[in-house]
């Protein structure tokens, strides 16, 4: 099970990433100078209504929300990971997904927020990160 110090330390280990707390929710939320690639997401009430009018609901334990390269990607990651992730009408056509933190396992979690980093972050400073890393 992947825990909130979990994000902390896989999201705060790549280059350029400033840990910030989201304006709107106080929740902590992790970034790069040209975006947010994770950040904790709680549900707020339109999500609520939306979600009980699809027959579904808010899942208890922490909740990330991370970024994703496009609809294609999301739409395969949901497909394959219904008990870890999941979206919300609010993310509809929205590069990002939601992840039940509870519902993985840290490895898995740190490829999650790896990729969603690896969009983020400006393309010299990925290039240098997967090459040090053996992964170009």
């Amino acid at each position: 099970m992947a825990s909130i110090e979990d994000v902390r330390r896989i999201a705060g280990g790549f280059p350029g990433v400033t840990e910030t707390v989201n304006g709107h929710t106080s929740l902590p939320a992790w970034r790069v100078k040209s975006g947010q690639f994770a950040w904790l997401r709680d549900a707020r009430d339109t999500d609520l209504r939306q979600l009980a009018a699809l027959g579904r609901s808010w899942p208890d334990g922490p909740v990330l929300a991370v970024r994703v390269a496009d609809q294609g990607e999301k739409e395969a990651l949901l497909a394959a990971e219904p008990e870890a992730l999941f979206s919300i009408p609010h993310f509809d056509g929205f590069p990002g997904l939601l992840v039940r933190l509870d519902a993985l396992d840290p490895d898995r979690l740190a490829e999650l927020v790896t990729d969603a980093w690896l969009l983020r972050a400006p393309a010299t400073v990925a290039k240098e990160w997967l090459a040090a890393h053996g992964l170009e």
